[in-house]
């Protein structure tokens, strides 16, 4: 009765290996998804960024103020006869002076 026993337990997991390490088990499968949820996520990252990027592109595009308020903000442009104003807050280092505006040459 013992051998029986131990033979059928034997069997139980030879019948178990392929389930949970084999290929396709269980293990194996949660491993994939994981997988694949990560990928989903950098795929959502990566159209929300597209999808910005092309919002941009197509403000530049249509029309001048997305270029006059990059010119303000990245290059410190300021247009003929505008005063700049700028204020500093205590620990900031000190911006460098806008652009003087060039003089028209007609």
């Amino acid at each position: 009765m013992r051998l029986i026993t131990i033979a059928l337990t034997a069997l139980l997991l030879l019948i178990q290996y392929p389930l949970w390490l084999g290929k396709g088990g269980w293990l194996r499968v949660a491993d994939f998804e994981a997988q694949v949820n990560a990928a989903h996520k950098k795929n959502a990252e990566l159209i929300a960024r597209n999808a910005k990027l092309n919002s941009e592109v197509m403000d530049l595009k249509d029309g001048t103020g997305a270029v006059e308020e990059r010119a303000r903000y990245e290059l410190s442009m300021i247009k003929q006869n505008e005063i700049f104003i700028q204020i500093v807050g205590k620990g900031q280092a000190t911006p460098p002076p806008p652009l003087a505006p060039r003089p028209e040459t007609r």
